[in-house]
């Protein structure tokens, strides 16, 4: 069974009146890749500085193995932090920022040589395959390899806890599709929990044991990444989480799902009869099928090439969705749209009804961004050579 290592219990956080912070109560595991997912301003960045010594919440408590740490500072806490500035040292090379934190022990009275020094670095450079770079510049060296620098000063003190806080945002796609591989494979091959932020829910989806889902200071939904993908709480996790098509269903009885007037089999149950739900539906669970031998029939609004699939938006009696297919429908034309039962999830109805899962607004982003392209076009053409 795994072990507790972090607690937050009933934490508050709240700057002047304005609450950042309501209330959560949130475990950590040790050894695990645990990742605070949500927009700006969702209180993810709060939560980790809670933890990391460098806020102290308004009310509730820190706990850490089991002791309560609130009034503990974070030099004393055995937490590391890497922001999404990496702060190396220009001055110094590889090799030294990396011992820099260890030569700081030794400043201070901790039993450690030079030759412990120059191993534990070592080892360091080791883990995230850097080793030969001890001795270049750190100006000398790739986004990439400036965060892995990072990561290895922020490791090589040993600390049980490393907090992430936005660290890959900085890089380019590819490098940061890279990086989140690094970093799982450094947290596996070191064993150290790993507590990381970011808004990005495809880094989340693929790096963490478990995804907490956080918006205006509340937790949403925790659970493994499949879990939140597949059975979200709510609309905002649902929409959050990926695309999701919401829309209003009436849940009849078990395994049967009523919405746009028509009745269809879905796996869930457990809802009052007749209950009002919100009906979720990913854009990847539609299969477009001729019009009279579909579920629902709507016409193609929109399309938009994504490489090997295509968006398209269909709107089904002026609620529009959007489906993911690799098969192309031209606008204006009349489609079919079948799913499976393990496609529909049925969520209970809360505050985020009726906010998210329309495309009306995606499909007209996709207009003024033709609009905007046109007008520059036309600049360009009356614009002398």
């Amino acid at each position: 069974m795994p072990k507790e290592l972090i607690r937050l219990s009933n934490c508050s956080m709240a700057f002047d009146e304005d609450i950042v912070l309501d209330n959560i109560n949130l475990y950590f595991n040790d050894k695990e890749f645990l990742t605070l997912l949500g927009p700006s301003g969702c209180g993810k960045t709060t939560t980790l500085r809670i933890i990391g010594g460098f806020l102290k919440p308004t009310s509730g408590d820190v706990f850490f193995d089991g002791v309560r740490i609130n009034d503990v500072p974070p030099h004393k806490r055995m937490v590391n932090t890497i922001f999404q500035k990496y702060a190396l040292f220009t001055h110094l090379n590889v090799f030294e920022n990396i011992a820099f934190g260890l030569r700081l022990q030794r400043m201070n009275g901790k039993k450690l040589d030079m030759r412990e020094i120059s191993s534990r670095v070592m080892e360091m450079l080791e883990v995230v395959s850097l080793k030969g770079f001890e001795g270049r510049d750190v100006s000398t060296l790739s986004g990439g390899q400036q965060q892995r620098v990072a990561i290895a000063r922020a490791l090589v003190n040993r600390p049980k806890v490393l907090l992430l806080d936005e660290p890959l945002g900085a890089l380019d796609m590819r490098l940061r599709k890279d990086m989140q591989n690094e970093l799982k494979n450094i947290q596996q091959a070191t064993g150290i929990t790993f507590v990381y932020v970011t808004h990005d829910q495809e880094e989340a989806l693929a790096m963490s044991d478990t995804v907490v889902v956080m918006e205006s200071g509340i937790i949403q939904q925790i659970g493994t990444p499949e879990d939140i993908y597949n059975e979200p709480k709510n609309a905002f996790v649902a929409d959050f989480i990926g695309e999701s098509n919401i829309v209003d269903g009436i849940m009849l009885s078990d395994g049967v799902v009523e919405m746009f007037g028509r009745k269809l089999k879905c796996l869930d149950g457990g809802f009052e009869p007749s209950e009002p739900v919100d009906v979720v539906i990913r854009p990847e669970d539609i299969d477009i099928v001729d019009p009279d031998k579909g579920m629902l029939s709507g016409t193609v609004a929109s399309i938009t090439f994504r490489g090997v699939i295509y968006d398209i938006i269909v709107d089904f009696n002026g609620f529009k969705w959007l489906i993911q297919t690799t098969d192309l429908s031209p606008i204006g034309a009349r489609i079919g749209v079948k799913i499976d039962p393990d496609g529909i999830h049925i969520m209970k109805k809360s505050p985020f009804s009726g906010i998210y899962g329309d495309y009306s607004s995606f499909s007209a982003e996709y207009d003024e961004i033709g609009d905007a392209e046109h007008e520059l076009h036309m600049q360009d053409d009356e614009s002398p050579r």
